[in-house]
């Protein structure tokens, strides 16, 4: 999740020129952002550096693009409260998230959390829409207090190396999404599903100093894609844009390092970290997944635990015997990712596992317009605000962060024909531990 962070930089001294940073919401799927894949990843909030002679134009761009400045503040004062981390930033339209499927930390030895310069136990999931509803990442739980974390930090990473790196996206697909695996052998880095891991990308960023690490959800299970606890996998697209003022393409710095790794390549590896993304213990549970593009990255890993027979034999005592639904947003049919793997799984457990897709370009919704994957939550809210009331559901979502507003619309009418109020029910499940969110 590209989290709140600290700004790198308090001005740009070489030009002269003062820095200010907004504070950004509501950055979300439209035609735009769907034709360009604007590169903003995991956000409640995301924090774009402005120069003082462009803060007018940038306020016109995070307009167009559904955005709203909650906040302004000199860079210094951030950088003085909170130290280092990543931004947006305005003027060269890179973001230091760089992947698809990435995300920017501090890179203090102290951090301990997702992008944050504080403990994870002390954030604060404060940015709520006009409405008063929030569906950021929620506030992480003082329980699973044995789950690894930061085993690996920025200042020390485990020097990893590339095993295999295969296309996901078909032909006539649209972008680059590669499925992407690393050799833990020697390290200590040990994980579980739903974490994620760092990855710092070589050379210096643009103010020659060493690039960030990058945070990408892992995807794949605790055991690894081979079952021997020896390997850790991510998915992960090439960042790919239109500079806002030239118009030249700009390419991610970390996605398009990992999306070119050839086998034996190394890699400094960091992490694990997050809590918020883990799946219950329960067996039985019942896990709602709502996922767009390489959001399906912590699904993969839930699925593979649930139902991959080698994986299975591996955990004896977890054999998954819940009802598991992943409603999956792409734009093409070729961009379904992991497509023979899913649609085996559903072939295989029918009555454990189904499998919805919403393709935008492809199929249309109730209106006429693209298929989103809040078009499909609307189509089946019914049923899937019977299974969210079962104290046995978990609710996940990954992905753009557009798909938010409609999820609530689509909740909020299934739940009023029951005299219940959405949003003050999902705020109950999310303190229940019950509802899971990392968009961007």
């Amino acid at each position: 999740m590209y989290n709140q962070g600290a700004v790198e930089g308090a001005a740009n001294t070489e030009s002269g020129s003062r820095i200010f940073v907004y504070e950004v919401v509501g950055l979300r799927q439209n035609e735009e952002t769907d034709q360009t894949n604007y590169p903003i990843r995991k956000s409640g909030s995301v924090f774009i550096r402005v120069p003082y002679n462009r803060m007018n134009q940038e306020m016109r761009r995070i307009t167009r693009l559904g955005g709203k400045i909650i906040s302004i503040q000199p860079a210094s004062v951030l950088e003085q409260l909170n130290g280092h981390a990543a931004v947006v930033d305005a003027a060269s339209g890179e973001t230091a998230s760089g992947g698809g499927n990435g995300q920017a930390t501090p890179v203090k030895a102290t951090s301990e959390v997702k992008g944050f310069a504080k403990p994870q136990a002390e954030e604060q999931p404060k940015n709520k829409d006009t409405k008063g509803n929030t569906m950021t990442q929620a506030k992480a739980k003082k329980a699973h207090a044995d789950v690894p974390v930061n085993t690996y930090r920025p200042n020390a990473p485990f020097i990893g190396k590339c095993i295999s790196n295969d296309p996901l996206v078909g032909e006539s697909g649209i972008g680059i999404v590669q499925h992407i695996k690393f050799d833990l052998s020697g390290s200590d880095l040990k994980y579980i599903e739903g974490q994620s891991i760092g990855i710092i990308p070589p050379g210096l960023d643009k103010n020659g100093k060493p690039e960030k690490l990058r945070l990408y959800s892992i995807a794949s299970t605790r055991h690894g894609d081979d079952v021997d606890d020896k390997t850790v996998s991510l998915c992960v697209r090439q960042l790919e844009y239109k500079h806002p003022e030239t118009s030249e393409t700009v390419y991610g710095v970390c996605s398009t390092h990992l999306c070119f790794l050839k086998p034996g390549d190394e890699v400094k590896i960091t992490g694990p970290v997050g809590k918020e993304m883990l799946l219950p213990d329960d067996p039985e549970a019942n896990v709602i997944m709502m996922a767009t593009g390489t959001g399906i990255a912590p699904m993969r890993a839930y699925l593979w635990r649930m139902f991959k027979d080698a994986e299975r034999a591996a955990n004896p005592n977890y054999q998954f015997k819940g009802f598991s639904w992943l409603i999956f947003g792409v734009p093409t049919t070729p961009n379904i990712l992991y497509k023979e793997e899913l649609e085996e799984m559903q072939q295989k457990y029918p009555d454990n596992f189904r499998l919805t897709y919403a393709i935008s370009r492809e199929q249309k919704n109730a209106q006429g317009g693209r298929m989103y994957i809040q078009d499909r939550v609307a189509e089946h809210a019914d049923e899937l605000w019977q299974l969210i009331k079962n104290e046995k559901t978990h609710t996940y979502i990954c992905g753009l962060r557009g798909m938010e507003d409609g999820i609530d619309a689509a909740l909020t009418a299934a739940a009023a024909k029951e005299d219940v109020t959405w949003s003050d029910y999902q705020k109950e499940i999310k303190k229940a531990g019950r509802w899971h969110v990392e968009t961007y």
